[in-house]
This record gives structure tokens, C-alpha cells and sequence, in this order.
């Protein structure tokens, strides 16, 4: 018995010592090297048309911002209307209370009546004068001298007419109507203030609003990058071909009407590097303001563009790289350049990958160059399906 118990310890030893030979003395489970290539993501990538989109801050203006300043001086009598009313041309907005252009008016009617009877009198005379010529009972020179008197009296008359005239549009001045149909700004003054034509402060402000610019600016190399994509020999009619461009509101929302881009600045600011630009916008419910901030949104319409999803993509030293797959499964990291303008999650590639070629997709911290993978290939469709143009 105790030969055979010996037997079956020195059987079970050999076994263990044999199962330790065959695993290299290591377990499997304490992180030794990894059996062979790894599962990775890989997609291709492939041409495809596409619009990309870009957002500058707006600020909004009016189609008019008109001034309402007085042209005569006297006191505020009346204000008809409301900050933020909208007005319709022609509509009064202030009474002025100046008394002295009422009694000019008087003053010249009464000018008038004097100048017409100085008038008729001088014509009768002349109508007196004539026949007595005619008869030789006077001499010619009282006929010239009558004619002379007359004419000088119709001058008077007349220059009493234009005094009258004069009188009148200064006291239309007294009441101040909208020059055009817009919105009321603020009004500083009250009733009883006195104003005059050199007041600091004009009585309001009426915006023109049917229409609304919108003013933001490109620095050069945005205004480079849009006048070679877009078709034209100069750049008015590059700026015709501009799609039309979308207002984001303040708050996010985007605006219903579509506008468009009509002036670009002839100069670029030196000391900003910037250009001014000018997208007008319809606004029937009057929805957009003077003064609001919004942004406005461009888009660009890129042929046979090479899209590389951004998460696919890492920085080093300044430089983007993406691994590439060769045939054999092996990777490299290359250099790749790209467009300052992204499409969504999407980097524009234009250099450094070609229609066709394979990139890993993701998960890649761990690749070194010459690495082989066993790639997984990803539907380039499900990849690219937010980057296609609907």
C-alpha cells in the first residue's frame, strides 16, 4: 500500500512539472504578450459632395435709422406717439409750441393785402397815364415812370407771397411727421422741454424695418477661402453666386426668411485684418430690431471633399495624424492637412490621404507605426451619413 500511494504522488508531480513546461512557466492571465494582431475599426474613406457651414456674429440694423431732430426752436407741446410704435410716414410724433412762427404767418398776410392795393393803385395810375400819352397832353417819360412804379409794386407783392410761403413752412415745422414708416426709438425729451435744430440729442429714432442688414465681417483668409469656392470672374459676381445665408437668432432659433450677401467691403481693416459685409434679410412681421445680435450663418458647397471623422484624428506637435492601413494590415501614422472650416464631427481633408485609402477608426491609443491589426471594416454609409448633402 504504501508503494502504491508513493507510486501516485511521484505520477501526479511529473504531470504538474510537465503542465508548467508546456505554458513557459507563465499563466496567461498575468498579462503576457497578447497571441497576435488586435480587432481595430477601419473605414474608407471616399469622395463625396458636401455643404459645410460657418457661424460669424452679426449685429442687425434697420434699413433706415432716420434722425428726427427739430428745424425750428420752441417747447415739446405734444407727443403723439409711444417709444417702440410703429409709425407710417407722414404720421405726427411731436408738437412744438412756437408762437412767433403763427404771428409771421399774420405778419404776412397782412403784407400781402398792403403790397395788392399798392399794386392796384400803381395800375391805375398807369391806366391813367396811357390815353394822356396818347393824346400827347403828357409827355412819354410820366408813361415810363408809371410803368416802372407798377412793375416795383408787383415785385413787392411777390416777395410778400414767397415771405408767406416761408412763414407757413416754418410753422409746418411746429408739427414733426415720420419721414418714413418704421419703429419709434427711444424719445429723451418730455412735453415742455425746449428744443432747437442744435439740440445734442435728436427727439427719436425711427427704424426702417421692412428690411434689416445684417453686418459681420471675414478675416482675409476666410475671404480668400470663399472667393475660391465660389464661381465668378470678379467679386461682384462671386458675391451673386454666394447661396443664400441663414440668420441665427440670439437666443439659438433660427430665423424662417433666408437672406442674402450684397456688399463686401472694398477694404480690409489693418489693425483687425477683418472685412465688413452686409447680408440683407426681409422682416414682414417685424420681428428683427435695430441694435440685436444674431449670427449669421454661410454655406459652402465643397465637390469631391475627403472627410475624416474628427475622432479618427490626433494631435501631435501641433500636426494632425490619422493611422493608415496598408494592404498587408499594417498601420502608419500620417500627417494629414485640413480645412479651417469643419463639417460637423467631420474634418476636410486636403492633403495627405487620396480617395480609397483605409483609416483606423477609433481606439488607437495603444498603435505604434508598422503595427499589424486585423481590421474590422466599418460601412463608410453609416460613417459618413451625417456628412452627405440630403
Amino acid at each position: 500500500m504504501k508503494q502504491s500511494s508513493l507510486l501516485l504522488t511521484l505520477t501526479g508531480l511529473t504531470a504538474l512539472f510537465m503542465a508548467s513546461c508546456n505554458s513557459g512557466g507563465k499563466d496567461p492571465k498575468a498579462g503576457g504578450p497578447p497571441a497576435g494582431p488586435q480587432n481595430y475599426p477601419v473605414v474608407q474613406v471616399n469622395e463625396l459632395n458636401t455643404t459645410l457651414e460657418s457661424d460669424y456674429p452679426a449685429t442687425l440694423e434697420g434699413q433706415q435709422n432716420v434722425d428726427i431732430r427739430p428745424k425750428i426752436d420752441g417747447f415739446i407741446e405734444k407727443i403723439y406717439v409711444d417709444e417702440g410704435a410703429t409709425v407710417k410716414q407722414g404720421q405726427p410724433l411731436f408738437a412744438i409750441n412756437a408762437p412767433q412762427y403763427q404771428q409771421e404767418v399774420r405778419t404776412a398776410e397782412a403784407a400781402i393785402r398792403s403790397a395788392e392795393a399798392e399794386v392796384n393803385a400803381a395800375q391805375l395810375q398807369y391806366n391813367k397815364t396811357k390815353p394822356l400819352v396818347e393824346k400827347d397832353i403828357i409827355s412819354k417819360f410820366d408813361l415810363e415812370n408809371a410803368a416802372l412804379t407798377l412793375t416795383a409794386k408787383k415785385a413787392s407783392l411777390a416777395q410778400a407771397k414767397a415771405a408767406l410761403v416761408n412763414a407757413k413752412v416754418n410753422l409746418g415745422y411746429t408739427v414733426v411727421n415720420s419721414p418714413v414708416n418704421g419703429v419709434i426709438g427711444t424719445i429723451p425729451y418730455k412735453v415742455g422741454a425746449l428744443v432747437s435744430s442744435t439740440s445734442q440729442q435728436p427727439l427719436t429714432t425711427v427704424s426702417s424695418i421692412s428690411k434689416v442688414y445684417a453686418y459681420f465681417s471675414l478675416n482675409e483668409k476666410q475671404l480668400l477661402q470663399i472667393a475660391r469656392n465660389t464661381k465668378g470672374r470678379t467679386l461682384e459676381d462671386k458675391i451673386k453666386q454666394i447661396p443664400n445665408v441663414t440668420l441665427v437668432l440670439a437666443d439659438g432659433s433660427i430665423y424662417p426668411e433666408k437672406g442674402k450677401i450684397e456688399t463686401i467691403s472694398g477694404q480690409i481693416n489693418s489693425q483687425t485684418g477683418a472685412s465688413s459685409l452686409r447680408a440683407t434679410f426681409p422682416n414682414p412681421n417685424g420681428l428683427l430690431r435695430s441694435g440685436s445680435s444674431a449670427s449669421i450663418r454661410i454655406p459652402q458647397y465643397v465637390e469631391n471633399a475627403l472627410l475624416v471623422p474628427q475622432k479618427s484624428t490626433t494631435d501631435i506637435q501641433g500636426k494632425k495624424f490619422v493611422y493608415l492601413v496598408n494592404d498587408t494590415a499594417g498601420v502608419k501614422a500620417t500627417n494629414i492637412e485640413i480645412m479651417e472650416l469643419a463639417k460637423g464631427n467631420f474634418f476636410v481633408v486636403t492633403k495627405g490621404l487620396k480617395n480609397g485609402d483605409k483609416i483606423v477608426l477609433e481606439g488607437f491609443a495603444s498603435l505604434k507605426d508598422g503595427d499589424k491589426i486585423k481590421p474590422l471594416a466599418k460601412s463608410a454609409d453609416s460613417v459618413y451619413a451625417d456628412a452627405k448633402n440630403k
